[in-house]
């Protein structure tokens, strides 16, 4: 299934280019609302450049026996410095050839923690400092079933597949009846990064993000600074009020 999805996104990206749901770690069972896959995360990692083509595909089964498919391709980057350029195109049905709209561009330098959103049908650069928040530790969830699905080779770098697997219950699902959602994703550790996601669950169909076209090299600089004839905005969060101080005992306030 790995290696098929991942050649379907090499000759899908060449003809356009031409052009995980997270499980809960806190041992309670899964909500049953619907969850989707929306993209790559690309992990801020220093000397590990790379530059890659993200195939991300919908797919889902109506019950008239019909399928729509929808898919888009974005390009994702990471530099010596471990600065990210990360896209956001517009979903298309399956018959569109081209290079789908273009939504936005996410730049981020870990150095100054600005995170900036490049828009490009208003030539807006919004600019903000992301703190720095510690990585949560992850605990095994007793409700969720995991499979090591062993290493397989993308793009000649290899990954380790595990697959999750959950059952909504009748009482929280929409359907009436117990679900089985599964998410499956291949990580290689050589760019710590998830070649391949794949999302199933019945109530909204199927969601893969399939990374091809690997380059291990140094990406252009201009893909990590804002484009000419952009307008810079800082949006900054406001500084939290001073927490008000107490009299001590035997003080009064006048």
């Amino acid at each position: 299934m790995p290696r098929k999805i991942l050649q379907f996104a090499a000759l899908l990206a060449t003809s356009l280019l031409a052009l995980h749901a997270q499980q809960p770690s806190n041992g309670t069972p899964p909500e049953g609302r619907a969850s989707a896959v929306s993209g790559i995360t690309i992990p801020s990692i220093a000397g590990a450049p790379f530059s890659a083509t993200v195939v991300i595909e919908f797919q889902r089964d109506w019950p008239d026996g019909s399928t729509q498919v929808r898919r888009t391709i974005t390009l994702i980057a990471r530099d010596s410095k471990s600065r990210t350029h990360n896209e956001t195109r517009r979903l298309m049905p399956e018959s569109f050839h081209g290079s789908p709209q273009l939504m936005s561009v996410r730049l981020f330098d870990p150095e100054s923690r600005i995170r900036t959103i490049c828009d490009p049908s208003t030539h807006i650069a919004r600019r903000q400092v992301v703190p720095s928040q510690p990585t949560p530790a992850g605990f095994p969830n007793p409700f969720v079933r995991v499979e090591d699905l062993g290493v397989t080779t993308f793009d000649g770098l290899p990954a380790k597949g595990t697959r999750r697997t959950f059952t909504v219950s009748a009482s929280a699902g929409e359907t009436g009846e117990p679900i089985e959602v599964e998410d499956e994703d291949w990580y290689s550790e050589d760019l710590h990064l998830n070649l391949l996601v794949r999302h199933s669950d019945p109530r909204i169909g199927v969601q893969t993000v399939a990374v091809s076209g690997l380059k291990r090299e140094e990406p252009p600089a201009s893909m990590f600074e804002i484009p000419q004839g952009y307008k810079i905005l800082d949006v900054i969060p406001a500084p939290a009020p001073a927490p008000a101080t107490q009299p001590a005992p035997g003080n009064t306030t006048p």
